[in-house]
């Protein structure tokens, strides 16, 4: 398997090549058009002094016969080699005397000088081995071109000086690549190491070791993703934690009901067993029995719900008859524990599409508890109304109410409450389950020693995919 970092380090050394290659090729082609075009302006300065000089004090003698009589008359003033023609484009003359061997008298230079503008070559001659620059003037008579000078000059120091600096731009560019080279690999390593750190962490999570936590601190993506995970590893340990103290919950309060069971078992098992003592046996039987049921279908609810495997069973409802149940359910139970329960709600509910006994498990659940967690001579409080398109239950209650510390948590799954009166801690969990599969909200308000309010919203659909309005 290829390493990030060797991808890393290959990568960044791509660039670095890339890059020095062009910037170096970059350079040397304006280094060298630099030297070529500073050789021209001086031998092009040299013609124009020359010609200038011919169109001054030469031009009433004609160019042929001048070059011949005075030959260091104008032309004489430069150590290249020079050559100079007539209008016609004919040599006239050549200061080394190379004759037919020398430059073709149709190179382009010699044809723009002769229309009137100044222009260079650069190109290969037989009679030297390296390059050579040709820049060729016009001499004029007055406005009449007359003729052509032409000064050569080798490029060989030129090009050794060229060469020169090339090689030493190629050393430069050689270490640049070698420092970047160590760079690329010390920057691979500070992407690669975080990378390996969190991997390693990672690692023991998959173990079960859920104590390990990553040390990277760093204020960049790394040390998010760092976070980020530490974070996850805190919520696994809880969860795993809450499911421990779920499971211990569970085994106990299965526990109780069986050991009743086993006991009235074991004294109806008697032949002395008269029969009050066998109808009382049998009744606690019954009821703990009953028990264990329950708590048995909120467990299945409960892995149902959260697996996602529960489908709602909506019809439309009449919300009164929801009502009705709940306030026909429940006042006996807060009338034995001398509690003030009222339900209040408007005199004609819309009929709407919900899961009505999901609903009632909602209402109970909420309810009971509020009964269970309040003293005698307390109150209950059901309000039942709508508020923009949502049908809005609020439970409201004065008793023992939930700490600040609780509360953001009672939600949570396996969450069991510091009240001794608190049972397994799934009722909640399956409450919120259920108004989130209605696409409503649960939320809890409470304050320690004041009391709590459950508010229970739910967008009232009256039919499929029909909104009930509040002014119908």
């Amino acid at each position: 398997m290829k390493s990030i970092k060797n991808k890393l380090v290959v990568n960044f050394m791509a660039i670095v090549i890339t890059i020095v290659i062009l910037l170096e090729f970059l350079f040397v082609i304006l280094l060298r058009n630099h030297y070529y075009d500073n050789t021209a302006i001086l031998l092009t300065n040299q013609l124009k002094m020359s010609t200038d000089f011919y169109s001054k004090y030469c031009a009433d003698i004609p160019l042929k016969e001048n070059v011949v009589s005075n030959v260091d008359s104008f032309w004489n003033r430069t150590n290249a080699q020079v050559e100079i023609f007539d209008n016609e484009g004919n040599l006239l003359m050549d200061s080394l005397s190379i004759g037919s061997e020398k430059i073709s008298n149709d190179s382009i230079d010699i044809k723009k000088a002769l229309a009137g503008e100044p222009a260079r070559w650069i190109g290969k001659v037989s009679y030297d081995n390296n390059k050579v620059m040709a820049v060729s003037y016009p001499i004029k008579s007055g406005d009449k071109v007359v003729g052509v000078l032409r000064y050569i000059t080798s490029l060989s120091e030129i090009n050794n000086t060229l060469n020169s600096i090339i090689l030493l731009f190629i050393i430069i560019g050689i270490v640049v690549i070698a420092i970047g080279a160590v760079l690329s690999y010390f920057l691979a390593d500070g992407v690669v190491n975080p990378v390996k750190e969190l991997t390693e962490v990672a690692e023991h999570f998959a173990e079960g070791n859920l104590g390990i936590r990553s040390k990277n601190k760093s204020k960049d993506e790394f040390g998010k993703l760092s976070s980020t995970f530490n974070l996850m590893a805190d919520e696994l340990a809880e969860r795993d934690r809450l499911k421990s103290e779920f499971i211990s919950s569970v085994s106990h309060e299965l526990r109780t009901p069986l050991t009743a069971i086993k006991g009235w078992i074991i004294t109806l098992n008697n032949k002395e067993t008269d029969k009050d003592m066998l109808k009382l046996g049998f009744d606690i039987i019954e009821k703990e029995t009953d028990r264990l049921t329950n708590m048995v279908e909120e467990l299945l609810d409960f892995s149902r719900l959260t697996s996602g495997k529960t489908q709602l069973k909506k019809a439309v409802t009449d919300f009164d008859e929801v009502v009705n149940y709940i306030r026909d359910y429940l006042t006996p139970r807060a009338n034995r524990e001398n509690i003030d329960f009222q339900v209040v709600s408007m005199q004609k509910m819309p009929s709407i599409l919900i899961d009505a006994d999901r609903i009632k498990q909602v209402l109970l659940n909420v309810i009971d508890n509020a009964i269970k967690f309040n003293n005698s001579g307390g109150y209950v409080l059901v309000n039942v109304a709508i508020k923009k398109n949502y049908l809005v239950v609020i439970v409201e209650d004065n008793g023992c109410g939930i700490s600040e510390e609780e509360l953001p948590r009672v939600k949570e799954k396996f969450y069991k409450g510091k009240n001794s009166k608190s049972q397994n801690g799934i009722g909640l969990s399956i409450c919120d389950e259920i108004i989130k599969l209605h696409d409503g909200t649960f939320d809890i308000q409470s304050e320690l020693g004041k009391g709590t309010k459950v508010i229970i919203s739910i967008p009232i659909v009256i039919d499929e995919g029909e909104l009930y309005e509040e002014n119908k």
